[in-house]
């Protein structure tokens, strides 16, 4: 959907803006000073809905925080949500925040005066809320509790259905069979809350950092102008949102963390400047270093100098992550987040029905392993696909078997080293249909292979594979000007909020691959061959049906080798078993570069069979490509090692 059209869609602006509060933050200073003066300690206790429940009391009672905040969401999370308020209006929350969260705390989260922010609200705000009313209510706890509502669109659906909505990735058109919408706010509605006295914020769909930056926005006063500072303030909670994982968690280097039982949860002592320093508590487990941080500031990103939020739009290419000595556990300083205005459009996460899916994990032993997992795992499609002739249904949408040890995952890099295979090996089989009466049947007939197939089956994982709906995402733009965000107070409606437009602009901007400069044409070649784990580390992500791998050179003089040799075609060639192509020759893979952290950036388009729910494969979030990229092989370069010795 075009932005002209778009702004077809513009109703008139909302009215009764909230006054700003006063504004008493210093424009950034040339360097990059830890906070000095006055500061904000605010520490993340969960970066998904299931998160570890000894976040809180770590960083509750060892973190000296002004706020605690809670990411749970995710458009899989999302796709959950919709699913249990279908079931129950009650629902539609993730319940662990109430319960697990704050229950057993309520009262010293009192007594310390520790604020708390969370958009655990998910599709149904006002009954977390509700919820959380009940606990303070029994707690003998009085709390202001604010909720801010207004990101369901799902009112919108029928005016959305004729006016050429497009999703964002593949160019769809707006599909007939809505199930949720919701946009993304941004941290300004959070932060005026807080403004209202509120002690604990509930939020629907907010942008993951906006439960950082609202805090940030009330704490300091920050303008709508103030780009660097929201840049800033946006960077922070984007490195703390996934909770453990700026602390060690998933990191390249996973042997050299410690503690993985106690490992600590991230805190950012930020200053009004927009520098901060991002730390953990004392005596826990984990480890913060650069290369720890800088792997989650390429998590989930797209065009870093793009980086497109609601308050701001960022541009991440030159932070410098610098270790702090003298901390315990580690500690970086960070900072040189730029920004710029944002856009006068939220995007929209919508989901829609496409059919039904199951899957089924079974393990198998004994010799070739992998051969029995696979006849197997054709033999259960070939009979229930005789069953479907036999009752008149349509063949399966999809199918997708792996064998789980056998590395199916690596297409043409997988190693055979061992004769006759692997003797363990888990049947990994995956169907989507639009009936459920036939995913219903495939799920009945995983079973029966225990004692009329292949030796070895032991068991099904899970016991019978549950059938469940597809609900595929689907992304687009929608004006801000017509979104109506309503904040709430201890269940009371206290104010519309209103989005000033005055500092944004939709201006184009089109990305041009940089180009190979003569310098790197000039390196110096040689004999050596490197793994490219030897020379950087990486991570993965996902957004949608796209996946992202970062990579961030262990020194600045690897970087030059590593931007030669992992070029966006080197790596397109790499995963071709995993890119599904619209068109022939299509080029699915675009590279960035963030020579602040000497690292690169790679999109893969279409490279997870749907993503989140709607894929079948065994890494429907890319959790595993960074990994898979380690074996790359460097080839022909000199001996970088004495480069640094």
């Amino acid at each position: 959907m075009s932005c002209a059209a778009l702004l077809a869609l513009q109703g008139p602006r909302l009215l009764g803006a909230a006054a700003r509060p006063p504004r008493w933050s210093r424009r950034r200073s040339a360097g990059c000073e830890p906070p000095a003066g006055a500061a904000v300690r605010i520490g993340c206790a969960s970066g998904f809905w299931g998160d570890t429940a000894v976040a809180v009391p770590q960083l509750l009672y060892g973190g000296k925080l002004d706020f605690l905040v809670f990411d749970y969401l995710s458009e899989i999370t999302m796709s959950l949500l919709t699913a249990a308020k279908a079931r129950s209006p009650v629902l539609g929350y993730t319940p662990d925040f109430v319960s697990t969260a704050m229950a057993p705390y309520i009262n010293d989260i009192h007594r310390k005066g520790v604020r708390v922010v969370s958009n655990a609200g998910g599709i149904n705000p006002l009954a977390c809320a509700a919820a959380l009313q009940e606990v303070a209510k029994k707690a003998d706890v009085d709390l202001k509790i604010a909720v801010v509502a207004g990101d369901d669109l799902m009112s919108e659906k029928d005016n959305l259905k004729g006016a050429g909505v497009t999703d964002l990735e593949s160019g769809k058109q707006f599909p007939e069979n809505i199930h949720s919408m919701n946009v993304y706010l941004g941290a300004r509605p959070i932060s005026r809350a807080l403004d209202l006295g509120a002690d604990i914020v509930v939020t629907g769909r907010c942008v993951d950092s906006g439960i950082v930056l609202g805090p940030l926005i009330h704490s300091f006063g920050w303008n709508r102008d103030d780009y660097d500072l929201l840049a800033a303030g946006s960077l922070a909670g984007h490195l703390i949102e996934c909770g453990a994982q700026c602390t060690g968690g998933i990191f390249t280097d996973w042997h050299t963390v410690p503690d993985w039982h106690n490992i600590g949860f991230p805190i950012v002592e930020c200053s009004s400047e927009g520098d901060f320093i991002l730390s953990k508590p004392p005596d826990t487990g984990g480890l913060i270093s650069f290369g720890t941080v800088a792997e989650q500031l390429v998590y989930e990103l797209g065009n870093p100098q793009r980086y497109l939020l609601p308050d701001v739009t960022c541009d991440f290419s030159q932070v410098s992550i610098t270790e702090i000595p003298g901390f315990d556990g580690g500690a970086v300083k960070v900072c040189g987040a730029k920004g710029l205005p944002p856009s006068t459009f939220y995007k929209v996460n919508a989901t829609y029905l496409d059919g039904f899916r199951a899957t089924a994990v079974c393990p198998v032993g004994g010799p070739k392993a992998v051969q029995k997992a696979k006849r197997t795992a054709e033999a259960i499609l070939q009979r229930t696909r005789l069953i479907f002739s036999q009752l008149g249904y349509e063949d399966y949408s999809a199918v997708n078997i792996q064998v789980l040890g056998s590395e199916d995952t690596y297409g043409p890099h997988a190693r055979r080293s061992i004769e006759g295979g692997p003797r363990e090996a888990v049947i990994w089989l995956a169907v989507h249909h639009k009936q459920r009466e036939a995913v219903e049947i495939f799920s009945k007939e995983i079973a029966p292979a225990g004692t009329g197939m292949a030796p070895g089956l032991t068991a099904i994982v899970g016991g019978r594979p549950r059938v469940s709906p597809v609900l595929k995402p689907f992304f687009f733009y929608y004006p801000k000007s017509n979104v109506q965000i309503n904040l709430f107070l201890n269940g009371q409606h206290v104010e519309i909020f209103e989005e000033d437009l005055t500092f944004t602009s939709d201006e184009v901007v089109s990305f041009d691959p940089p180009k190979i400069s003569s310098e790197l044409k000039d390196l110096p070649s040689g004999p050596h061959t490197y793994r490219l784990e030897d020379l950087a580390y990486t991570r993965s992500g996902d957004k949608g049906n796209s996946a992202n791998i970062g990579v961030i050179a262990r020194h600045p003089l690897y970087y030059p080798y590593l931007k030669k040799t992992l070029t966006a075609q080197a790596l397109q060639n790499y995963f071709q078993h995993l890119l599904e192509h619209e068109k022939p020759e299509e080029q699915l893979v675009t590279r960035y570069e963030l020579p602040g952290i000497h690292g690169l950036n790679f999109v893969l388009k279409n490279s997870l069979g749907g993503g989140g729910i709607a894929s079948l494969r065994s890494d429907p979030q890319g959790k595993a490509l960074g990994q898979m990229l380690l074996d790359f092989q460097i080839k022909n370069v000199p001996d970088l090692k004495s480069l640094i010795e």
